[in-house]
């Protein structure tokens, strides 16, 4: 059986070699043993994102962003989510708070 770390390795493999589906999927598992971890579920976001789960990433952006509100990055990236989506209006405040953020 798998240790977490080892887990969390090949998620990130599959994450860094572009498979998206498979390292949310990985992620997914990791993130529902581990629910506070931030970072974590931020990787999940950004696989959902690249995936095209764009449901799915917005719903874990919201999550990251109720654990940690001072995201710049969940920010930019729930904006970006919203823009795919078309949901131009609800992104804006996103990017903005993005922006101010980062500097």
């Amino acid at each position: 059986m798998e240790t977490m770390a080892e887990r969390y390795y090949r998620a990130r493999m599959f994450f860094d070699a572009k498979d998206y589906v498979t390292a949310s999927r990985l992620f997914a598992e990791l993130v529902a043993e581990v629910p506070e971890d931030a970072a974590l579920g931020m990787l999940l976001a950004r696989a959902y994102y690249h995936s095209a789960q764009l449901g799915r990433a917005e719903a874990q952006l919201r999550r990251v962003l109720e654990q940690d509100p001072a995201s710049d990055y969940a920010h930019l990236l729930l904006g970006r989510t919203l823009q795919r989506q078309s949901r131009h209006d609800e992104a804006a405040g996103h990017l903005r708070l993005a922006e101010a953020m980062s500097g």
